[in-house]
């Protein structure tokens, strides 16, 4: 069973939001429609599903993420998904990826229990013709819509992107430091060097969001990069987690609390410290180490796997699923989270470097939540 089936109906609730995990477009009964806006359709209408189920409507909805094998038919997409979303649609980031399990499309979603509570942030420039808001406030999280680059020069088209999000920030009365998750989405035409150390500028030292810097096949547009989040309304209730074993990051803290709710950065199999890097050969092993390095920033916090409540999975080939399904359901499956699995690019040469060091084969970041979990 893939990834997306074995997860077609999985929510899991908790304190004030429902977290959906990536719904594909198959049918209840397994079939899925030939035709991609059929296909979108039917995708739509399992996140529907998932949210009635717990009682809620799409009105609920605060945040989707929308994954395309085919970022050309952004257009068809658009037009079935404003139809779900006829007014004050989520904030939304769109990706072009290189695989999903059985489906060309997948979007997962988070849900606030009071819609009274949600209010659309508008910002000056935003594109008025995509069905999603700049941001969506909430009584205490803004969810961040993507916002790209819009420059030849990588250095420029960062700076942009950055400046977008910033004005969505701005727009609800908040700022930069607000920020508790990132989501840099990028194609290979923007070197990692050059993201990060314009990304550094905008951060205190140490005292970072959280982030998943996800390379992608393709992006909205033409853009080679985008960044969306989440940042909580109140400073007094964010709080930056890092274990004792890495050093302060000017790109990244391990976690961050927004009051209850811990966001952890994506980990790899990589191992810190002297000598770091990673040397596992098998996608089974890097994952053990991955786990590992999750629990770190978990312990840290005073939680453990028990109160994750929602994950992504990047996978470098989806074809290692099934090894990646039985590893991960020996830290999360007597109470799975809600969860997405893509492969965002294509594969990468499994051969490790002069110093015994191999790629990175899957990447996993996960929300957490201190309370209680309701599933």
């Amino acid at each position: 069973m893939s990834p997306l089936t074995a997860l077609i109906l999985l929510q899991v609730g908790v304190g004030d939001y429902l977290y959906v995990s990536g719904q594909g477009a198959r049918a209840p009964d397994g079939s899925s429609p030939s035709a991609f806006e059929d296909q979108v359709e039917q995708t739509l209408e399992n996140v529907k599903a998932v949210v009635e189920a717990d009682g809620l409507t799409m009105e609920h909805v605060v945040y989707t993420h929308v994954y395309l094998e085919d970022i050309e038919k952004l257009e068809d997409m658009n037009r079935i998904y404003a139809r779900y979303f006829p007014e004050a649609p989520p904030a939304r980031a769109v990706l072009g990826v290189a695989k999903l399990s059985g489906t060309p499309i997948a979007i997962d979603a988070v849900a606030i229990r009071n819609p009274s509570q949600k209010k659309v942030i508008s910002v000056p420039g935003h594109p008025s013709d995509e069905p999603e808001s700049p941001g969506v406030l909430t009584h205490d999280r803004l969810f961040i819509s993507a916002t790209r680059g819009k420059h030849d020069d990588p250095a420029a088209q960062v700076d942009s992107a950055l400046d977008g999000l910033q004005a969505v920030l701005e727009a609800a009365g908040l700022s930069m430091s607000h920020l508790v998750f990132v989501n840099p989405y990028l194609t290979a035409t923007i070197p990692l060097e050059i993201m990060n150390e314009r990304y550094a500028r905008r951060f205190e030292l140490g005292n970072t969001p959280a982030r998943a810097t996800i390379w992608v096949k393709s992006l909205p547009l033409g853009a080679s990069i985008e960044y969306t989040g989440v940042a909580v309304r109140d400073l007094g209730q964010r709080r930056a987690v890092r274990p004792k074993n890495m050093a302060p990051s000017p790109t990244a803290s391990p976690c961050v609390f927004a009051g209850d709710t811990l966001y952890c950065s994506a980990k790899s199999g990589f191992i810190p410290g002297p000598g770091s890097g990673i040397y596992a050969a098998t996608v089974e092993h890097q994952l053990r180490q991955t786990m590992r390095n999750l629990l770190d920033g978990l312990e840290e916090a005073g939680m453990d796997f028990g109160q994750v409540v929602a994950t992504h999975v990047y996978l470098d080939d989806l074809a290692d699923h099934e090894v990646v399904d039985e590893v991960y359901s020996e830290y999360l499956g007597t109470a799975p989270p809600a969860r997405t699995t893509i492969q965002q690019v294509e594969p990468v040469e499994r051969r490790p470097d002069e110093k015994g060091r191999y790629p990175a084969l899957e990447q996993i970041s996960l929300i957490a939540v201190r309370r209680a979990v309701e599933r």
